[in-house]
């Protein structure tokens, strides 16, 4: 019986790969397949009888390799990452294209987007695309994909830029936390939003409001509790209205980027179901941290927007399971332990922001599992939802003609996070010791495995080119 839909004619060469697996999340449901995989593409998937014959299609002898997986496991899609901070040029002792897609790859994710900020220069210009192309091409483990820039001085240059392959562009709505990417006050927020529409782009946002984070005292320093109130939940919302605004008024797409505060999803609802082109993502540390848990001086679950509380959290839970919210992406911002300002503890000072581009899938499936949800809905929202927001139509899912990026999971496994182990290239975690359940066995890259010493076999990505 085929899943996905009629089979495929064999090609008379052998398969390169055939995987088979008792339990693969397969069409948003999790039941026993064998696959086929040809140059890198998935090129039939059918039922599997664990207890039949090895023949027909998943014989043997039909191709070069053959995987059977573990009774502990189950086969997944290769995520997707659509928000990642690599930083190189320029911070690459923050992050760089070789310690990332490894650290990527280690924890299932297949597919990256790299953000525009926190390199330098900022990727606002097509010859900073292309320097930034020309540094990642021989470096990368898994594939990786750019976004543009959305800054004052450079909306003329957002065009010439989607032309040139860029997934949408990032703004901000408040400071960027770097100099060099200003954020955009409303009126400069509406252009930007006019030239997106006309082009047909995606604009993503980071929706803090600026006016209104003015308008509380900063952070004491250390006390997260004081930070937290420097950033209310009204920042957020005032901003995510601003963003559903302008995507009514322009018609033009709009992304709210890693939404903290629950209290702007009724929006958000209604937006969209007023037919307003906008979707939402949230984060892990949303969802697996909350403020009750950050320690006096705890400056490595530093923020923007900050963490909040655990009754916040359940209402993240709740809009991601309503549909509300759409996808679960990690918001990789590492720095180094400097940055952090472990030694004072000071939020005020503190780099702010959070790695976990290896861990994104435990962390969410731990919390899922003890809340009773399917692992097939952890990767609805961290591989299909982020393919479907950059149109990777054959990226984070396993059908016929899709990229045969896959990944062996053991949902029951339990370990602690030991941060030096991780591929991260700083050791510096909100996640040390934590224990999860659900690890990455292998990671294959359109068919090839990913190992430790694996060259750099991932490609860069394009936008309607992917």
């Amino acid at each position: 019986m085929s899943i996905a839909g009629e089979p495929a004619p064999l090609d008379p060469a052998p398969l390169d790969l055939v995987v088979r697996a008792r339990r693969a999340v397969v069409e948003g449901t999790e039941r026993p397949a064998v696959l086929g995989v040809h140059e890198g593409r998935i090129v039939w998937v059918e039922e599997w009888d664990p207890q039949g014959p090895a023949s027909g299609r998943g014989s043997d002898a039909l191709a070069a390799d053959v995987v059977e997986l573990a009774d502990d496991e189950v086969l997944l899609p290769g995520l997707v990452d659509t928000h990642v901070h690599v930083n190189e040029p320029g911070r690459t002792e923050w992050e760089g294209f070789a310690s990332a897609t490894r650290a990527a790859a280690a924890g299932g994710v297949t597919t990256i987007v790299d953000m525009p900020l926190n390199s330098i220069p900022s990727t606002v210009t097509v010859e900073a695309l292309r320097l930034k192309q020309d540094v990642a091409r021989d470096q990368v483990v898994v594939d990786v994909g750019f976004w543009g820039g959305a800054v004052p001085d450079h909306l003329g240059d957002l065009e010439a830029l989607h032309e040139a392959g860029v997934f949408g562009f990032k703004c901000f709505l408040a400071d960027s936390g770097v100099e060099e990417f200003p954020h955009l006050e409303p009126g400069v927020f509406a252009a930007a939003m006019d030239e997106t529409a006309r082009i047909g782009a995606l604009m993503i946002v980071h929706a803090e409001d600026a006016a209104d984070l003015a308008r509380h005292a900063p952070a004491s320093p250390l006390s997260y509790d004081a930070f937290l109130a420097s950033r209310p939940t009204s920042a957020e919302t005032t901003a995510v209205e601003r963003v559903i605004s302008e995507a009514r008024r322009t018609g033009g797409r709009a992304h709210v980027l890693h939404l903290s505060a629950a209290d702007a999803v009724p929006a958000l609802h209604d937006a969209r179901a007023d037919g307003v082109p906008v979707t939402v993502e949230t984060c892990p540390h949303y969802l697996t941290i909350a403020a009750e848990d950050v320690p006096t001086g705890g400056t490595q679950y530093k923020c923007c927007p900050p963490i909040r509380d655990h009754a916040n959290q359940d209402r993240l839970w709740e809009a991601l399971t309503a549909g509300d919210v759409d996808l679960v992406v990690s918001d990789h911002s590492p720095s180094t332990a400097d940055l952090k300002h472990l030694d004072t503890g000071d939020f005020g000072t503190a780099w702010g922001g959070i790695a976990s581009l290896q861990l994104g899938l435990p962390l969410v499936w731990t919390e899922a599992r003890r809340r009773g949800i399917p692992l097939a809905d952890v990767v609805r929202w961290m591989a299909t939802a982020p393919a479907d927001l950059v149109g990777l139509t054959t990226k984070g899912r396993i059908e016929v003609g899709a990229d045969a990026d896959l990944v062996a999971f053991a949902p029951e496994a339990e370990w602690d996070v030991d941060v030096a182990r991780l591929r991260h290239k700083n050791p510096v975690s909100a996640y040390a010791d934590r224990h999860l359940t659900g690890a990455v066995r292998r990671t294959w890259l359109r068919g090839i495995p990913v190992t430790d010493d694996a060259p750099p076999r991932g490609r860069l990505l394009e936008r309607g080119l992917a």
